[in-house]
Formats: C-alpha cells, sequence, structure tokens
C-alpha cells in the first residue's frame, strides 16, 4: 500500500521536477496550508490521472517516478479555483485529470519535445472554453480586489513559488514548496530563488500594479523556468536566465489581452530556448 503513497506524493512533487515522496508530501502540505480542499482537489487529479495511465498500460517506471500524475494534479487543484466543487465540476475534474494524462502520453510516444504542463494547460483550457460558452454557471465569478500602494517583496517572492501551483493565500505554501525541492536538489532550489526574484527586479522599476506583482503573478513561471533549465554550469545559467526573462514578457502579454495564462508562458519559453540550444548546437558542429 505505501509504494501507492509514494507514486502519488512522487506525482505532486513533479509539478516542480522533484521525483521525490518527500518533497510531493512537503508541497502537499504547502497547500493545505492555503487550502485543505485544494489539497483534496490536487490528491483526486493525481490519482485519476495516475489510475488512467495504470489502465492502459503505460510505461510503468514513468507512472512510478510520477509523470503521468502531475498533470492531474494541476487539474485537480485548478477545478477548484476556478468553479465551486459541486457534483457537475467534480465530473469536470475526473474528465479533465484523464484527458491530462492521455495528451502527456502522447508527447511521452513522440519523444520529440517534453510536454512540461502542456497537458494541464490544454485539459483545463478545454474545460474553462466549454464551460464558459455552455455552462458558465459553473464558473465563479470574477472579483474585484483593493488595490496595494507598494510592492511587497517578501511576499511577491514567496507567491511567486506558491502560485506555481495556484496558492496565492499566504506566504506559507510558497515556503514549504522551496522546502520542499531543497529536500531533494539545492540545486534546483537555488534555480527556484532565482525565478523567483528575477521577475520582480525586472518589472519593478516600471511597474505600478502592486496588487499583481505582490500576488506572484508575474513570477511563478519563472520558477519552473529555472528550474527546468537550470544546471551546475553557467552556460546553463544563462539559458535559464533567458527563459525566465521571456516567460515574464509573455505573462505580461498574456494578461494584457484577458487571457487565463496557466503555466504557457513557461512552457512556451522553455521550448523557444529549447530551440535555441538546438539551433546553436547544430551551427557549431
Amino acid at each position: 500500500m505505501y509504494q501507492y503513497f509514494f507514486v502519488l506524493a512522487r506525482g505532486i512533487g513533479q509539478v516542480m521536477f522533484q521525483n521525490n515522496a518527500l518533497s510531493g508530501l512537503l508541497m502537499l502540505i504547502g497547500i493545505a496550508c492555503n487550502s485543505w480542499l485544494l489539497a483534496v482537489l490536487a490528491v483526486v487529479g493525481n490519482l485519476i490521472s495516475t489510475l488512467t495511465a495504470w489502465l492502459f498500460g503505460y510505461d510503468r517506471q514513468e507512472i512510478e517516478d510520477g509523470l503521468y500524475g502531475f498533470n492531474g494534479t494541476l487539474v485537480g487543484i485548478a477545478v477548484g479555483v476556478f468553479m465551486p466543487v459541486t457534483v457537475s465540476s467534480v465530473l469536470l475534474l475526473l474528465f479533465g485529470s484523464v484527458l491530462s494524462t492521455w495528451i502527456a502520453h502522447g508527447f511521452n510516444c513522440r519523444n520529440k519535445i517534453p510536454g512540461f504542463t502542456a497537458p494541464f494547460i490544454l485539459s483545463v483550457w478545454l474545460l474553462l472554453v466549454g464551460c464558459r460558452f455552455l455552462f458558465p454557471s459553473l464558473l465563479f465569478l470574477s472579483a474585484a480586489s483593493d488595490a496595494e500602494s507598494h510592492a511587497d517583496l517578501f511576499r511577491a517572492f514567496s507567491l511567486n513559488i506558491g502560485q506555481v501551483m495556484f496558492q496565492g493565500g499566504t506566504v506559507l505554501s510558497g515556503l514549504f514548496f522551496l522546502a520542499a525541492i531543497c529536500v531533494n536538489s539545492r540545486w534546483d532550489a537555488l534555480y527556484t530563488v532565482w525565478g523567483a526574484l528575477l521577475p520582480i527586479g525586472i518589472v519593478l522599476p516600471f511597474w505600478t500594479d502592486y496588487e499583481v506583482l505582490n500576488a506572484g503573478l508575474l513570477g511563478y513561471n519563472g520558477v519552473l523556468c529555472g528550474i527546468a533549465l537550470g544546471r551546475n554550469n553557467w552556460q546553463s545559467a544563462g539559458w535559464a536566465t533567458i527563459a525566465i526573462l521571456l516567460s515574464v514578457l509573455l505573462q505580461i502579454a498574456g494578461m494584457k489581452a484577458g487571457l487565463t495564462t496557466l503555466t504557457a508562458p513557461f512552457v512556451l519559453s522553455v521550448w523557444i530556448v529549447l530551440g535555441m540550444m538546438h539551433i546553436r548546437k547544430v551551427s557549431t558542429k
């Protein structure tokens, strides 16, 4: 029985590239610090997506490493963020989690470009568009919030990490996520810090929407970019930095356009940088 727990825990940890059950458990605690309901939905999405992979006979090692669980984890949390928990939204969670596994398997089979969180993004976009046109009553109404007059740098830093999994209600979530990463990889923890700090430094001189900055909405993609590309050499640090910068620009552009960006700026930025790296490698042969 404990083996299944480890698989599910790794599935949570893999949201931030940590193939470590303890990391996943700490991240789940971090989610629960903000919302026990979102923590439950994360587990449900993880469980459904993992079971789907098992039932369809996908690669056993990939399943055990949590590679079919992390997109479902994010789908589960997203449903709780965008919709009240009802029978209908839970059914959509089940559908989205299954769909994310099918899409992830497609990326894994082709093995040309890494899917990262693209299966989660595509699944949730489909759910949101479908609800908006067919069942708008299933979605939360956008709530106006009070404007903030100054930057809260510590909160912005912590929530840049926490918002990777939609946790913007408490700095504890981000701190638990950082601790979870440090347990598995100090290099990843270092790039997490870099990915969370650099977006603040970029936008602070000219950005006046402190509500968005303090909520961590400009930096969570940078955190994922840093972990995805960062290694223990200066060259990879340079590539990671380019991806972080690009993710901030894409996030701002997406928000200005009124899009629900999710982690699309991260995925697109890393894909672009991987393409640049490939072109550079080919040109130097």
